[in-house]
């Protein structure tokens, strides 16, 4: 036959459209074109499918050969292409039988030797190929990978030369259902961080609630060590989360590291990232680092450092979970549940408040400098915390205090507590679920109505004291919200009133 159709997946975003790859020869001079909107790596497929071919031993036809990558107003972009349009010349030049073509998805790009290398976004290619009900031939190396997602049917081939080999029955491909092994993800240790007891409770109480943080002190204070270590004390990776973040971090150009599977992300972008780099984008859009941070922590070290216009754009998917990128021809969802986290100076030296004395900064540059974080995106930072400096004292005395995982096995039990009740940590609560889970009594409302005034609260400040006081009673173990979480909550809201 001179006709032969296959199919393999495209990525928009987090979906993976199918994607019919139809190979056809036909009499005249010597051609090859790939139709189909095709980026300029798909174009290339064409020089790598010629040298796979001839060196594994195949004929290359001499032919008209036109490939069409349908649908045809859907940009094609990678090389995992390479495979399907390698494996439809060969059918339709009849060097290769076309029985059970149909039961099949591939994706793998070819070397020249005929060796198939890895691709990304295999776990979202994977995704749709299993809602379609059909099997995967991918890689060896993405093999470990997709084979992650419950009911993935995955064929992981080294060559050209072993999917054929597959495909005509002579030598089958095994089923690929490998599992990665649970093992215990080494994190920065809890106990390494000296002093700081009120700043190791706020961060327990945001690990508990999936609260945002900041963090206001002078140089040296441990706020970088605090943020660092705070993945260490976050509750274990449900399947579920696992596989969405495995999924966003598997879209980026590094792909996704099996060895990491369940292993909460961490974050740090430089304070010169632009927009599109936390956002994500491009034209054919990418994750930026708030998607990449999926289900684990964002930290952005020197927080007044970066551009007010990249701060802003947090603002949206803190409250959302979700970021949506627009480009004149195309459009592309992706996950935002992260934890931000943030470190910054009280001024532009950084010793505001040291027990040096150093600083000499005005109250005029002191406000400039904290006024390059907006009031907006502040308001929706749950815990802002002072950080100061430790005395020489405690850096002479032996660490002490409590390991990660005493400290991890409190926030554990609070965040299932979260989830027996509302299915979602207490900070993704919405307003009306607010009213039902976070009830206090009447000394209680006395309280919070006092710091509203006195601290100026908005009605989003407000709705996040209740849910910080609700996680600060589920890590006590109470079942209502007392007068005393209430208190510790608002403690947690008065940098924002005290910015000079």
């Amino acid at each position: 036959m001179s006709l032969a159709v296959l199919y393999s997946r495209a990525l928009a975003g987090m979906q993976a459209p199918l994607v019919t790859v139809e190979a056809h020869l036909a009499n005249g001079l010597p051609a090859f074109t790939i139709v189909g909107l095709p980026e300029a790596e798909v174009k290339e497929a064409k020089d790598r499918v010629r040298a796979a071919l001839q060196t594994s031993n195949f004929e290359f036809p001499m032919r008209r050969i036109t490939v069409n990558l349908a649908p045809a107003d859907l940009p094609k972009e990678s090389g995992r292409y390479d495979l399907p349009i390698a494996l439809g010349i060969l059918v339709a030049s009849g060097q290769l039988p076309a029985k059970n073509l149909d039961q099949y998805e591939f994706a793998g790009e070819l070397a020249l030797t005929g060796e198939l290398r890895p691709v990304h976004g295999m776990l979202a290619l994977i995704c749709g190929a299993i809602r379609d009900r059909r099997a995967f031939v991918v890689p060896r190396a993405n093999a470990a990978e997709a084979s992650l997602p419950e009911g993935a049917r995955v064929y992981a081939a080294g060559t050209l030369l072993d999917v054929c080999a597959h495909l005509a029955g002579r030598v089958p491909l095994a089923e690929f259902n490998a599992t990665p092994a649970a093992t215990a993800h080494a994190y920065p240790e809890w106990l390494d961080v000296k002093g700081q007891a009120q700043a190791k409770r706020a961060l327990e109480v945001a690990a508990a609630g999936a609260h945002s943080l900041l963090m206001v002190g002078p140089p040296g204070s441990g706020k970088t060590m605090l943020a660092t270590r705070l993945p260490g004390i976050l509750p274990p990776m449900p399947e579920a989360e696992a596989l969405a973040s495995a999924a966003v971090q598997s879209l980026g150009s590094a792909g996704f590291d099996v060895a990491n599977w369940r292993r909460r992300p961490f974050r740090a972008p430089h304070h010169t990232a632009s927009g599109v780099a936390l956002v994500g984008g491009g034209s054919i859009p990418r994750p930026g680092e708030i998607s990449m941070a999926m289900h684990g922590v964002l930290f952005l070290d020197e927080l007044p450092e970066f551009e007010r216009r990249v701060l802003e754009v947090l603002r949206e998917p803190l409250e959302s979970g979700r970021i949506c990128v627009s480009r004149a021809a195309r459009q592309a969802e992706f996950p935002a549940r992260f934890q931000l986290v943030g470190a910054m100076n009280p001024c532009p030296c950084g010793y505001l408040g040291h027990y040096s004395g150093r600083c000499r900064c005005t109250p005029d540059q002191i406000a400039r400098y904290r006024g390059r974080i907006s009031g907006p995106l502040l308001d929706r930072i749950d815990v802002q915390i002072e950080v100061p400096a430790v005395s020489p004292q405690e850096l002479a005395r032996d660490a002490g205090g409590e390991s990660s995982e005493t400290v991890r096995a409190r926030v554990s039990a609070a965040y299932e507590i979260q989830l027996a009740r509302q299915a979602k940590p207490n900070a993704q609560l919405g307003t009306r679920e607010i009213d039902r889970y976070c009830v206090i009594n009447e000394a209680g409302a006395a309280l919070l109505k006092r710091a509203i005034e006195q601290l100026g609260l908005s009605a989003r400040g407000y709705h996040r004291c209740l849910k910080l006081a609700r996680t600060i009673a589920d890590l006590a173990g109470a079942s209502r919200i007392a007068n005393a979480h209430i208190a510790e909550a608002i403690q947690y809201r008065r940098l924002q009133h005290n910015r000079v």
